[in-house]
């Protein structure tokens, strides 16, 4: 008789849902299955000239049961049975607007491909008026700053910003909504059946970092704030909740309906939802003043530390600080760039335009040998770089960097800012501007890690995870060596899934805490690269030249700013 236990991760990542299942006496994998977002990976309901993401719930219903389905359908009888409970972890803050029964407006007839009525994606810069708008007011003197927990500045990417735009921006929109739903949120309640917007289960991890809820005032900031800032949200505070829950709490069971769907028994317990980085951080290992980094196509950083070590002691410049978004019991203190992989993915897609332009329209190769050449290209342009940029000396009259494409996170975040590139002469390469790029990246880390440790915070080491740190040494040097630290890397491959099966077995009770998960479930560390004393002393002097260009850029922009307000 087969007594063991498995849990299901589900990831929900920004171009595809990852599954896996986990036997959770030892962390084996029996099964994962990927499964790409059609609408989304076709740009459809996208605009990045406008920085408008957009992704439709139909992308996320389909990639869920695909892969469920994927994973379960080899599995013997006696091994569905023994399937305890799934978490979910999605991108955040990614909300959409839903009506009284937490239907996303686009799956409402009429509202189909109207991008304002889906899940408004992470990265969605469209409503930095409005994150301007909520700071000024935080910040008017007038009343608490609802800000003071958020890192004191309040981001477009986020809950409240997103809302007021799409509230301004579409009528239809306005008229429909009841509520609006974190994607971490609504995926637990749709497969629970437990679809009210008034009683779904609300992840603290998003609404603490994403939508400045706090117990020091109840909840989400109070009615007479939003009213202050725009009568739009007026009476909105009521129909969205004051309760949150943590990720090792139960959302519910697995309701008839996708029972059916899935194949799983209907007594599946399935556990709050949480934003993919903060589940990825249990699954990456993550310990009192450990800072475990996302690194992705942006990245997320994240320590946790004791309640009564941090107390109410607000740190400045962050993503905020939230009691138990990470581990129960523990402060979760979030930062991040809001362009890592992407800055390099950018500088690739610029090479390869006229690449690929004379490969597609040349007639001296058949179609086939262009199909592969096209297929092809991107990723050996990235490898190839990478090798030559090895080989080029750190040198202070390299040319610098700034990391600001899809502007900055933290420290302080601030949208509106944009990249820079100092130092070209004649005799720059592409492979001389690639590491200036890469080394613009691990400088915006350090940016971060000098904020937490000028905050007080102090950091005992760094674990990273995700796809950049799987596959390119190149970048995870740099990194060592302008941090200054030993970096481990994080074995799985999957490792936000990893931690919401880890999250999935604390909820169903299989192991007792997060650590004890942790020990059983982990991958282990597959890498360790160790700053060269030497790098370290170079890159001291090409990070001043980087500040000092990222403080003539945010002057720029501040005086565009103040001759726009004046």
């Amino acid at each position: 008789m087969n007594n063991r236990k498995y849990t299901i991760g589900v990831d929900f990542g920004t171009d595809s849902v990852r599954t896996i299942l986990i036997d959770c006496s030892n962390g084996h994998i029996l099964a994962q299955a990927v499964a790409p977002y059609k609408r989304w990976s076709q740009g459809m309901y996208c605009n990045p000239s406008a920085n408008q993401f957009r992704q439709h719930p139909l992308d996320y219903i389909e990639g869920i049961q695909q892969t469920i389905k994927d994973i379960t359908a080899p599995l013997s009888k006696e091994i569905i049975n023994g399937i305890a409970a799934i978490s979910i972890a999605t991108t955040g803050s990614t909300p959409v607007a839903v009506n009284k029964e937490a239907v996303p407006l686009a799956l409402v007839p009429g509202f189909e491909n109207n991008p304002n009525a889906m899940f408004i994606l992470w990265k969605d810069h469209t409503a930095i008026a409005e994150a301007r708008e909520i700071n000024q007011l935080a910040h008017s003197g007038t009343g608490q700053d609802y800000t003071k927990y958020s890192g004191g500045e309040y981001s477009s990417e986020w809950f409240w910003a997103k809302i007021l735009h799409t509230l301004r921006a579409d009528a239809a929109v306005r008229e429909a909504a009841y509520s609006w739903v974190e994607h971490c949120d609504w995926i637990p309640a749709l497969l629970t059946g437990n679809t009210n917007p008034l009683t779904l289960k609300r992840s603290r991890c998003a609404a603490g970092h994403k939508a400045m809820w706090h117990a020091d005032w109840n909840g989400l900031p109070p009615e007479e704030f939003w009213t202050n800032l725009d009568p739009l949200l007026s009476g909105l505070r009521d129909r969205l909740y004051t309760d949150t829950h943590t990720s090792d709490q139960i959302a519910g069971t697995l309701s008839k309906e996708w029972s059916d769907i899935l194949g799983l028994p209907q007594e599946v317990i399935i556990g709050t939802g949480s934003i993919d980085a903060h589940i990825g951080a249990i699954g990456g290992a993550i310990k009192p003043y450990q800072m475990v980094k996302v690194i992705g196509t942006s990245t997320c950083d994240m320590i946790v530390a004791p309640s009564d070590e941090i107390g109410n002691k607000s740190v400045r410049g962050i993503c905020g600080q939230v009691d138990g978004s990470i581990l129960p019991n523990m402060i979760g203190l979030e930062a991040g760039q809001s362009a890592f992989g992407d800055l390099y993915a950018w500088y690739r897609d610029i090479l390869l335009w006229p690449a690929q332009e004379i490969v597609d329209k040349s007639e001296l190769l058949d179609e086939h040998t262009k199909a592969v050449l096209i297929e092809e290209m991107p990723h050996k342009l990235l490898l190839q770089l990478s090798e030559a940029a090895s080989e080029i000396e750190i040198q202070e009259s390299a040319p610098v960097a700034l990391d600001w494409m899809n502007g900055r996170r933290t420290p302080n975040s601030n949208q509106n800012l944009k990249g820079a590139i100092q130092g070209l002469t004649l005799g720059t390469t592409a492979p001389h501007i690639f590491r200036a790029l890469v080394e613009a990246t691990a400088f915006g880390s350090k940016k971060i890690i000098d904020q937490f440790l000028q905050e007080g915070v102090r950091i005992d080491g760094v674990i990273a995870i995700g796809g950049v740190a799987q596959k390119s040494a190149f970048v995870m040097q740099i990194l060592a060596d302008v941090l200054n630290f030993p970096i481990r890397v994080i074995k799985s491959e999957q490792t936000c899934a990893l931690g919401a099966t880890m999250a999935a077995a604390v909820v169903a009770g299989i192991h007792n805490s997060f650590l004890d998960a942790q020990n059983a479930m982990g991958s282990g560390f597959q890498k360790e690269y160790f700053p060269n004393p030497e790098n370290v002393k170079k890159y001291t002097a090409l990070y001043s030249k980087y500040s000092e260009l990222a403080h003539f850029i945010e002057k720029q922009e501040l005086g565009k700013a103040t001759s726009t307000n004046t």
